[in-house]
């Protein structure tokens, strides 16, 4: 439980810091459309949670099944398929949030370091 909660922490705190300091990382509310389940999301700390939130849920119970399914793919690379795996998800989670907007592969690459270094400061 607390290991879950680390994630969601570091996904939320990364994806702030990422949208902070990379260029081509926005996270912005899109007046009249950024609504959950019908509640209308009217503040940036509201979407940043809500993305980050479910990056760290997604982190916390899909990625270690996709990380055992692809076990051959990760053994051959040597772990770096691990990068791109993590790459996919946050693709995923651009692709899914219209408040998510990442532009171009190095914006994403970058995105996904700073994610996965907060995740593994605070996970030691």
């Amino acid at each position: 439980m607390a290991r879950s909660l680390f994630r969601i922490v570091a996904a939320i705190l990364g994806l702030y810091l990422a949208q902070e300091f990379v260029p081509g990382v926005k996270l912005e509310i899109i007046p009249g459309q950024s609504s959950v389940f019908g509640f209308q999301l009217t503040a940036f700390w509201q979407i940043l949670i809500l993305v980050g939130g479910i990056l760290g849920i997604f982190n916390s119970f899909i990625k270690p099944i996709i990380k055992t399914i692809t076990l051959p793919l990760r053994i051959i690379t040597f772990g770096l398929f691990s990068l791109i795996l993590n790459m996919l998800i946050i693709w995923l989670l651009d692709i899914f949030f219209l408040e998510l907007t990442i532009t171009g592969l190095i914006p994403l690459f970058w995105t996904t370091v700073i994610i996965w270094a907060i995740s593994w400061f605070l996970g030691r």
